[in-house]
């Protein structure tokens, strides 16, 4: 079991490498654009301090999101589409789990 990870290890840099080279490979690259998370931002109002604050995102990451700086991986996009769907469901549900509120 071991050797087929290890082997699965070494499959997976090599498409990652052949990907990186210009050649075609098995990979799925998934990209945001910046103006996705500003979007949902602009769209359900506030700046980027309140967002952050009221979907529980570190405003550096926020930032970085709107900036282009990083893209918000799966978890992150998913939850960006899930605020733009429910922004209210969200809030409260984040509110829910914080001692005090």
């Amino acid at each position: 079991m071991t050797r087929r990870i290890a082997e699965e290890l070494l499959e997976g840099l090599a498409d990652a490498a052949a990907y990186l080279d210009g050649k075609p490979a098995p990979v799925r690259v998934t990209t945001s654009e910046p103006a996705e998370a500003r979007a949902v931002r602009k769209a359900v109002g506030g700046t980027q301090a309140e967002f952050a604050q009221r979907f529980g995102i570190p405003i550096d990451t926020l930032r970085k999101w709107e900036q282009g700086k990083r893209q918000p991986d799966a978890v992150g996009r998913s939850y960006l589409r899930l605020i733009a769907k429910n922004p209210q469901f969200v809030e409260d549900s984040v509110r829910a789990n914080v001692p005090g509120e």
